[in-house]
């Protein structure tokens, strides 16, 4: 059995959902915080337990039987998060599972100057020290949070942001595609993969170039310093704790985390898209450029098809 955490969650859903192209649903688990919330994974056949990264003891239960568990990050930073993850990659190894995946990123490193980044390196590393055989999916930036951080650019016609450079923003569809192919083709990809990321890097200002041409209204660019920034994100209702480590500085880590070169296998289905970041934005948009990328042929450039019961859309 598969059991995926997080699995009511924006990625952990999808993964599930292309799992299941591939694989009978009494083959996948879930592990979920609100078992109630999974109810329509449940009438599909798939086991629904409960399972807290914060309260081990529900993880035994939750991850009874798995021959592989793939461990969603959490949404925390600092010690708390490594403690949640290493709590359950122990849990998983003690249900006997054979392989561990966890959702890390492609920025990964203990260096790094963008905390998240040291969390995701120190999870890696208490991975590699288990003798179990593992899967660090180092995923792209998530291009749905480019309205989370932005979305009042549509309403005063202006992005504003500090100084930034490109990032390879990308779609969680594609990368829930990457997490599906890494369970069903299981020890092709051990430790961390290369970056699972857009074949596209977009700067802020390429961005609300894309935003005023899927919403035909006139979006701009502006750059501010950071304390302008952070006042603004207070404003918004962001406590200053969060707000502070998204200033300039962060947004040049990211760019320079975003810089490194996908692996071809690897690039995210959206390749014949024109602007990654699109389908996380509310409509109108293009729809013809995401069905023009289902006839693309990506499926085949990037060893999708390998997989039976394989898809990209």
């Amino acid at each position: 059995m598969i059991v995926i955490t997080g699995a009511t969650g924006r990625l952990g859903a999808l993964i599930v959902d292309r799992l299941l192209e591939r694989i009978p649903s009494e083959w996948v688990g879930v592990s979920v915080r609100e078992p109630g919330r999974a109810d329509a994974l449940a009438a599909r056949g798939v086991r629904v337990r409960r399972g807290d990264f914060t309260d081990p003891a529900t993880l035994a239960e939750a991850f009874e039987g798995a021959t592989q568990v793939l461990l969603v990050s959490v949404n925390a930073v600092g010690p708390e998060k490594v403690a949640q993850h290493t709590a359950a990659i122990d849990a998983a190894v003690d249900a006997g599972a054979k392989r561990v995946l966890y959702t890390s990123h492609q920025g990964a490193g203990p260096d790094s100057r963008f905390a998240p980044m040291v969390d995701h390196a120190a999870t890696e590393r208490y991975l590699a020290t288990l003798g179990t055989p593992f899967t660090a999916l180092r995923n792209g930036y998530y291009a749905n949070t480019i309205p989370l951080l932005f979305g009042q650019a549509m309403n005063t016609g202006e992005l504003v942001a500090p100084a930034d450079g490109p990032v390879s923003w990308t779609e969680h569809a594609d990368l829930a595609e990457a997490a599906a192919l890494a369970l069903t083709d299981v020890g092709r990809f051990d430790g961390p993969t290369p970056p699972l990321t857009s074949p596209q890097l977009l700067d802020l200002e390429q961005v609300a170039a894309v935003f005023t041409e899927l919403t035909g209204r006139t979006v701009r660019r502006v750059v501010v310093d950071d304390d302008e920034w952070v006042a603004r994100m207070i404003t918004q209702g962001v406590p200053e704790a969060r707000a502070r480590p998204c200033c300039s500085a962060c947004f040049r880590r990211r760019a320079a985390a975003s810089s490194q070169s996908p692996t071809p296998r690897w690039v995210n289905c959206s390749a014949a898209r024109p602007n990654p970041c699109a389908r996380t934005w509310p409509k109108p948009w293009p729809e013809r450029a995401f069905s023009a990328a289902r006839r693309s042929g990506a499926r085949r450039r990037w060893g999708l098809a390998r997989v039976p019961g394989g898809s990209c859309r």
